[in-house]
């Protein structure tokens, strides 16, 4: 499968290149090779947290294990090493008064003149900054959807009760599955391009590209690829200077029209309107792909629920009246005590041959307003049906070699469906009772526009379920 220029900003190679499941193994990884840094760090995020610790088992006594120090320490070090960090604007105030992070900041601003932050407020009303990247020395990139932040570090067993998943203030948090990827080479230098324009856009001296070399690759981390090209998507609406750009959109619609057999997915949200026309059209096909979406069973905080849980109900309901070949499920995964574990990963896998990871969710603000960055990996090897396989046995405390005889044997949902029991599982989504205040918010998109132009355009204009209830021409 080839990915049209439409659907990408750039194709690159990767020397290695290695997905990333949950943020244990990333830490660890983005640990061990900011230490290999000779000459710039860019630390590119929704959020910041100078407060977490990066590893729990510390092999290397004089490196250390919290962000703040550790960047401090980095830079110490290593001269003519260079840091920047950029991160949402909006959620700022919260962080910089979390714990010592406002006294490490202060510390760096007149002490270490080196380590550079920035808050990126170039963006419409209402939109953030979400891309999810760390690129050192233009040689390794990791990109996905983990932010350095807390409350995100978990491994994939996701134990209850791990006494290493707690915030920086001791507090235990919740089981937390999520993906980013490291890549290696030519790539690595694309995404840095990439991070130093946003640095420019954010208000940000304009930032030389580093001297590159071969010696950023984490040594915890084995490559599931070498030498292959990877396709970097973004999104970014309108804003000053800023041209609208929707590549994940498009990327999005051409992947699931072009899946054969298969379309294995993990959102935080299930939201997008242009997305479920997209897998409509699909299920209206008798020989259409099987669909699974990984899902938590509700989104984190005060106002997402409101605004993504319900939107996800009713385009559930929709696209079930689509699926007369019972071919859609969406699954939630649970701990061996009961406990949800959160879905914060964007992956989509397209049969055994594509896989996509990035910061992008299933719905609208990561299609037309939020700031984005994906990456896609087109690969006819076996590694990208064995990553997904590995994710399907995370969910279901499984082997990954019983998922994938049961996939060859009877398919991706006979296979789950067989597999689900007791314990560490995934359970079927079962859709809410919805009173009228939720459906208007939700069909009216008002809690998730579609851009930076539709939060100021009527009401009577909009419409979760427009071209949802009509037959024909459902994806474009």
């Amino acid at each position: 499968m080839t990915l049209p220029g439409a659907t990408r900003w750039r194709a690159a190679r990767a020397g290695r290149a290695t997905v990333v499941i949950d943020a244990a193994d990333y830490f660890r990884a983005a640990w061990e090779a900011m230490q290999r840094a000779r000459h710039q760090i860019l630390l590119v995020g929704w959020d910041f947290d100078a407060r977490i610790r990066l590893v729990w088992d510390d092999d290397q006594p004089d490196a250390p294990v919290t962000v703040g120090e550790f960047i401090g320490w980095l830079v110490d070090r290593t001269p003519g090493l260079e840091v920047y960090i950029l991160r949402w604007d909006k959620g700022a105030l919260k962080t910089l008064f979390r714990g010592k992070t406002l006294w490490t900041l202060t510390k760096w601003r007149f002490a270490r003149r080196r380590i550079h932050l920035k808050l990126d407020n170039y963006h419409p009303i209402a939109a953030s900054q979400h891309q999810k990247i760390v690129v050192i020395d233009d040689s390794i990139a990791f990109c996905g959807g983990i932010d350095m932040t807390d409350a995100r570090w978990d491994t994939r067993a996701h134990l209850d009760g791990d006494p290493h998943r707690i915030t920086p203030r001791g507090k235990p948090y919740k089981p937390w599955h999520d993906a980013t990827t490291a890549l290696a080479g030519p790539v690595a230098a694309a995404l840095g391009e990439l991070c130093r324009e946003r640095w420019r856009l954010a208000g940000g001296a304009p930032v030389a590209p580093p001297p590159t070399h071969d010696d950023c690759w984490p040594p915890s981390l084995a490559p599931d690829f070498i030498d292959t090209d990877v396709a970097i998507s973004r999104t970014q609406p309108h804003y000053r200077e800023q041209p609208e750009i929707r590549e994940i959109e498009r990327l999005y619609v051409h992947l699931i029209h072009r899946a054969k057999r298969r379309i294995y997915a993990e959102s935080q949200y299930f939201a997008s309107r242009r997305v479920a026309e997209a897998i409509a059209a699909r299920l209206a096909q008798a020989d259409g792909p099987e669909i699974v979406i990984i899902n938590p069973v509700v989104a984190q905080g005060w106002l997402e629920p409101i605004a993504m849980d319900t939107a996800r109900a009713r385009l559930f309901q929709a696209l079930k009246r689509h699926d007369r070949h019972d071919r859609l499920r969406m699954y939630h995964p649970i701990a061996a005590s009961g406990r949800a574990i959160y879905v914060h990963a964007k992956v989509l896998v397209i049969d055994e041959a594509v896989i996509r990871v990035g910061s992008s969710n299933f719905n609208n603000r990561s299609l037309r307003l939020d700031t984005e960055c994906d990456v896609t990996i087109v690969d006819d090897g076996p590694r990208i049906a064995q990553i997904r396989d590995g994710l399907i046995a995370e969910h279901l405390g499984r082997d990954p070699a019983e998922i994938a005889a049961g996939i060859a044997d009877k398919g991706l949902i006979a296979t789950i469906e067989a597999l689900r029991g007791a314990g560490r599982t995934l359970i079927p989504y079962k859709v809410p009772d919805l009173d009228a205040v939720e459906k208007w918010l939700a069909d009216n998109e008002v809690l998730d526009p579609e851009g930076p132009a539709e939060m100021f355009e009527p009401l009577s204009k909009r419409g979760l379920l427009r071209r949802l209830g009509r037959r024909a021409n459902l994806w474009r």
